[in-house]
């Protein structure tokens, strides 16, 4: 999985920058603003990694219980076939095949429900990546409509960008949220 990028120390400078020479107190209040954004950005793109790495190990757990599931069912069908051909020979079966044919029937069932408990939770943990990376391009769209609202004096982005950062927190929350 790719790790969402928060790429902004640039802007955040210019912010910064634009915020000491311009004078205006309400421009300081952008600058503020960003830097607590890329905060919540850059911890929102790490939990985010983790959940992509958590769904990728779950995954890869349960296709290898699958794997062995149908290990399992190849052991099942060998002394399957072997008791039909002794069978059709008039020969009797082995107790300990019928009881190594149970055994293996047996650990395919678990191994059925092992695997698609894992791959639940492979897929519980893509959800939370994804909400996550949609929390992390909301708040550098925040960002960046601060550094439009410094950039042409408007006021007004800089709203603009308090919102899209609420709209990003949100998806946090969300994200976080079993």
């Amino acid at each position: 999985m790719d790790q969402p990028e928060v790429p902004l120390e640039q802007t955040q400078e210019d912010l910064a920058h634009h915020a000491h020479i311009s004078g205006e107190k309400w421009v300081l209040g952008v600058a503020l603003t960003a830097a607590l954004l890329a905060v919540l950005a850059a911890i929102t793109a790490l939990i985010a990694e983790h959940h992509a790495e958590e769904a990728m190990l779950r995954e890869i757990q349960s296709s290898d219980r699958w794997n062995y599931y149908q290990a399992e069912g190849i052991k099942a069908n060998v002394l399957k076939t072997k008791a039909e051909i002794l069978a059709a020979l008039g020969k009797p079966a082995d107790e300990r095949d019928k009881a190594k044919l149970e055994k293996y029937q047996k650990m395919q069932a678990e191994l059925e429900k092992e695997a698609t408990r894992l791959h639940d939770e492979a897929i519980a943990h893509l959800g939370h990546h994804s909400t996550l990376a949609r929390s992390v391009t909301m708040f550098q769209v925040a960002i960046a409509v601060g550094a439009i609202a410094v950039l042409t004096k408007r006021r007004r982005f800089w709203l603009g960008s308090i919102a899209f950062g609420v709209v990003g927190v949100i998806f946090l929350l969300q994200g976080l949220l079993p």
